[in-house]
């Protein structure tokens, strides 16, 4: 089978063979022989939506030769669905309607049509990354990896409530005027309030002597700046460390948003001295053997390094096609995403059904905890 990536001429070309070099006519038992994949993504160099999808598929593809080294047989299809496509052109493709799992659309208006296909065929379909139909909620072939802000939002304010029930929340206005944080600071104040829970409000720029009064020494701190920006978090370390050197009985913890995870780099020694929690869906352990194994293998293949981004779109490829090509390969049909076979790099799976007719949404959430001891550990819900 060859496969094709353009960027205006081939670069690459790769070719995956089946065991015994022949693709069943019919949907036989996938337990038994290879498994089929479509990939129906821009698979381009047009735009950055193009260059993000081929890094997703190229991790499909270092997936699917580790996958092959336990025994795993892999047929894959891959076109290239852009923006423009009219998919129902791209579902006409010979060997389309054999598959048993395809990843994608990434455009909300391309899913109705393959979520039709796809029930017709009986193929599992994955949604990688966000959309904004609720397509999951009617067809049941449909795996959606995306939660929205909103679900994340509900989550997050739930489980805060619940690990951080002994401790005093501090909520930190850093005078952020196109902050997106506003839903969350508001509905987790909400519910303190609802709860009778005690919580104070200060500001960036008060003087010491006023911040210091929102804090307590009857109970751990928690802290929550209502803005998920880089200057503003520094500021607020200049403002905590003054706090802590003249009072070095206070406890303090902060918690922090996703969008922190991109400032570990530069932040690690302060994550770790406050005690720090980001919610997240993913996490990724950038000295862990596995990830520097597949950083070097990525650009062994690619002749590239993988792009900076979190997360990163090559090892989300890889983690949902090691997690739903092994299932199929283990459970057949019957695999619904509910449980994983082995433990994923980057993002783990764990897929609920979506009302009683509907797809399936991943539902997995985390915190990730910076220790003060300097372990990071993964809060999982």
């Amino acid at each position: 089978m060859r496969h094709y990536l353009r960027y205006g001429v081939l670069v690459a070309l790769m070719v995956f063979t089946v065991i015994n070099n022949v693709m069943a006519t019919g949907k036989t038992d996938v337990r038994k022989r290879e498994v089929r994949v479509g990939i129906m993504l821009p698979l381009h160099d047009v735009d950055g939506d193009g260059r993000r999808m081929v890094e997703f598929y190229r991790g499909i593809l270092l997936a699917v030769d580790d996958l092959k080294k336990e025994g795993i047989s892999v047929d894959i299809h891959a076109w290239n669905v852009n923006i423009d496509a009219d998919i129902r052109q791209t579902l006409l493709k010979d060997g389309a309607d054999k598959c048993d799992l395809i990843f994608g659309p990434l455009y909300t208006k391309q899913v109705p049509q393959l979520a039709e296909f796809a029930k017709a065929y009986g193929i599992k379909v994955v949604i990688p990354f966000s959309i904004n139909g609720d397509d999951v909620t009617k067809c049941p072939q449909i795996y959606q990896v995306y939660q929205s802000p909103e679900q994340l939002n509900e989550k997050t304010i739930k489980n805060f409530m619940g690990r951080f029930a002994d401790y005093h929340p501090v909520f930190i206005d850093c005078n952020d005027p196109d902050s997106k944080k506003g839903p969350f600071t508001k509905g987790l104040r909400q519910l303190l309030d609802s709860k009778g829970v005690n919580y104070n409000i200060t500001n960036l720029n008060s003087p010491y002597e006023n911040f210091v009064k929102a804090f307590t020494l009857d109970k751990p701190n928690i802290v929550i700046l209502n803005t998920d920006r880089s200057p503003e978090l520094t500021s607020a370390y200049r403002k905590l460390d003054e706090l802590k050197r003249n009072n070095s009985a206070l406890k303090i913890s902060m918690f922090g948003y996703t969008e922190w995870l991109m400032y570990e780099r530069n932040n690690m020694t302060k994550f770790v001295e406050y005690d720090t929690y980001v919610p997240s869906t993913f996490y990724l352990n950038i000295s862990a053997q596995k990830t520097q194994t597949l950083l070097q293998d990525y650009n062994r293949w690619f002749h590239a390094p993988m792009m900076e981004a979190i997360p990163r779109f090559a090892i989300t490829g890889y983690d949902q096609a090691c997690f739903f090509i092994r299932g199929l390969h283990e459970y057949g049909d019957k695999f619904d995403g509910s449980k994983s076979v082995k433990p994923s790099v980057q993002t783990p799976y764990r897929f609920e059904r979506v009302g009683k007719k509907g797809g399936y949404q991943n539902q997995v959430f985390q915190f990730i905890h910076y220790n003060t001891n300097g372990a990071i550990s993964i809060v999982n819900f």
